[in-house]
């Protein structure tokens, strides 16, 4: 920060305070004690001047401080806005949020029946419901949905997490949370159905992974029905991302025998199907102002 001007320099005090930024002149004004009194003076005179700080009729004639206080950051600051961010409900952003803790809680869950939480064994996945071709049909028809809220390890669950709160953010305001929500659900089941009929063989599969390619192909069937909602130059940005994103995904579970592109495949397809046949949502409310 600048050191205070030595009060034998002949130069005019308010140039010498016009030059200064904004932060310069809050700190000398803050911090006004330290300095000679004209040195404060001049640097609220010209925070008024620039509309920063309110007029008042005269200023004192001791040490200034600004009218407002200057709160200082802390630390974990930024972090709680991110975490708040992220799992926190605000208008239209709440069925992401409740999709987020409910697969926490399923991993949770996991852990507290003393699975490994890094590498779960079969056993303990099966027990919890995973998608398992000899007891979910027609036996136990549930685990086409509870599969979707397992996960098969940390790593597994943190990119599927990642991948969720991309297209929340992306998706939830244009479509409605019921309406996201609902097509989450159904695609997961959807994704579930179809790796049942691919692997005919038998599967033992879990992960949200169908469930939020339901969300790809409501997001793709929601800008082929309503191209407004973004400019040309936006629309053709968030296409390329998405195709992109899908894409690299298939082409990587080609390569890793552990993923289940069966389930991408039919959880793409019912999200799409659902955003093509439902009524198209009413346009999103703006933002709240402020």
């Amino acid at each position: 920060m600048a050191a205070s001007p030595d009060s034998d320099h002949p130069t005019d005090p308010v140039a010498l305070f016009a030059g200064k930024t904004d932060a310069e002149l809050l700190y000398l004004a803050r911090y006004a004690a330290e300095y000679p009194a004209p040195v404060g003076q001049a640097a609220v005179r010209e925070l008024q001047r620039r509309g920063l700080v309110p007029e008042v009729s005269e200023l004192p004639a001791g040490p200034v401080r600004p009218p407002v206080s200057l709160p200082e950051p802390s630390a974990g600051s930024g972090l709680r806005r991110t975490v708040k961010g992220i799992f926190g409900f605000r208008n239209g952003y709440r069925a992401i949020p409740a999709l987020l803790w409910l697969n926490l809680l399923g991993f949770l869950l996991l852990g507290l029946g003393g699975a490994n939480l890094w590498q779960p064994a079969a056993a303990d996945l099966i027990r919890w419901g995973s998608n398992f071709s000899p007891l979910t049909l027609p036996g136990q028809p549930w685990r086409l949905l509870t599969s979707t809220f397992l996960h098969g390890g940390v790593a597994h669950l943190v990119m599927n997490m990642a991948s969720l709160v991309f297209l929340g953010l992306l998706t939830e305001r244009l479509t409605g949370s019921r309406r996201l929500l609902w097509v989450y659900l159904v695609s997961g089941v959807g994704g579930s159905l179809a790796s049942l009929w691919w692997h005919s063989q038998g599967v033992n599969s879990v992960g949200a992974s169908g469930a939020i390619f339901g969300l790809y192909g409501l997001l793709l069937a929601t800008l082929v029905r309503r191209p407004a909602v973004f400019s040309r130059s936006e629309r053709y940005t968030v296409l390329l991302f998405v195709l992109y994103l899908m894409v690299g995904s298939l082409v990587g579970g080609l390569q890793a025998h552990t993923t289940d592109n069966a389930a991408h495949v039919g959880g793409l397809l019912t999200g799409a199907a659902l955003g093509a046949v439902l009524p198209a949502p009413a346009p999103p409310s703006p933002p709240p102002a402020g």
